[in-house]
């Protein structure tokens, strides 16, 4: 039940615990991802924006926006504001989930990309669609400089499916900014109801959450087997990263999207005006937003925690690259593979 505290209605003691808890954990995701970020753009700052950086940058904010919503959600609901039970609490709650479906259908577009790029007309130079996935990784930052899974990012070639990344982001965005308008007007005296245009756009997010792992699951199974018929430590390597992304995606995108679609756990943000059960809420809260969404966002942190080199001696060594193929006759495979190191130290 609700306790009444200095005449304000607050959330009870187990609920409050698991609320600061779980901003805790998402400041210090929110930490570690600017700092990280700004530890990699201190090393090849030359370069713009890498998709390395987009990741970490998006995550970072995306738990930064779930830090903010859980002590504001404390704050309002010991006192009392009328707007947070509404429109306000609404968009909080929203926008950070929207900047992390953005980080990972950003990793399905690149993904995506690997699996239908991998027989380019490498194949017809005497490579297997093996070999030529393994020099695709090479050029898309699939690599040891901790690009492994984010290709960079370069501001004018964005390519057509991050572009429709982008699109859905927006569109997914202007949903919500249409929502919370609606939610506004159910304030009133309108025949609008607020709680069913919140629950509405929530159900649609579960939905497309959903979707989004079954996606990472096919595309992980596909570049899994693809990885797997080539033998080196290399792609064993990044094999268990696909796997691992893949699984703990499908897990925790599972998990959330349940909850949201069989409870009002997302809605938590006016709950202060419900009675709760502090034990079946708090676990909710646990399996809706931990697992749903911090780990998740923990795995690809730790996924990309190696820094790349110092941009300096990546440009020596692209130099003397560049020397060894003009002076002298090389092997077309040697000089596929200097290509593809030279693409590497370009893109780290």
């Amino acid at each position: 039940m609700l306790e009444l505290r200095e005449g304000r209605r607050c959330y009870p003691e187990a609920v409050v615990g698991v609320n600061v808890g779980l901003a805790c954990v998402d400041g210090v995701i929110a930490f570690l991802a600017i700092y990280q970020l700004m530890r990699i753009h201190s090393r090849n700052s030359q370069l713009g924006w890498t998709r390395q950086k987009v990741f970490h940058l998006m995550i970072g904010s995306s738990n930064l926006g779930y830090f903010l919503y859980f002590v504001l959600t404390l704050i309002a609901a010991c006192k009392g504001w009328k707007c947070w039970s509404h429109s306000c609490g609404f968009i909080v709650m929203a926008f950070p989930k929207i900047l992390f479906l953005a980080a990972f259908l950003l990793l399905l577009s690149f993904w995506v990309d690997l699996c239908h790029q991998s027989n380019d007309d490498d194949e017809d130079e005497g490579c297997s669609p093996q070999e030529a996935l393994l020099e695709k990784m090479d050029k898309t930052e699939f690599n040891a400089c901790s690009c492994r899974l984010c290709c960079t990012f370069w501001s004018n070639r964005i390519g057509s499916r991050q572009k429709i990344v982008i699109l859905v982001t927006v569109l997914v965005f202007a949903i919500m900014i249409a929502s919370s308008v609606l939610i506004w007007v159910g304030m009133g005296k309108s025949p609008i109801s607020s709680a069913v245009v919140a629950q509405v756009y929530i159900d649609f997010i579960a939905v497309v959450v959903l979707l989004l792992g079954g996606a990472l699951a096919s595309y992980g199974l596909i570049l899994f087997l693809k990885m797997k018929k080539v033998r080196s430590d290399r792609a064993l390597s990044e094999m268990r990263k696909v796997a691992g992304l893949a699984i703990v995606s499908v897990i925790s995108f599972t998990s959330s999207a349940s909850v949201a679609i069989g409870t009002n756990i997302p809605l938590f943000y006016h709950w202060h005006e419900w009675e709760i059960d502090e034990v079946y809420t708090s676990l909710l809260l646990v399996l809706y937003y931990f697992i749903g969404s911090s780990v998740p966002s923990a795995f690809i942190l730790f996924v990309m925690r190696e820094l790349p080199p110092q941009l300096v001696i990546n440009r020596e060594e692209e130099s003397r690259t560049i020397t060894l193929i003009t002076e002298g006759s090389v092997a077309p495979h040697q000089q596929r593979w200097t290509a593809a190191t030279s693409m590497q130290n370009q893109a780290c």
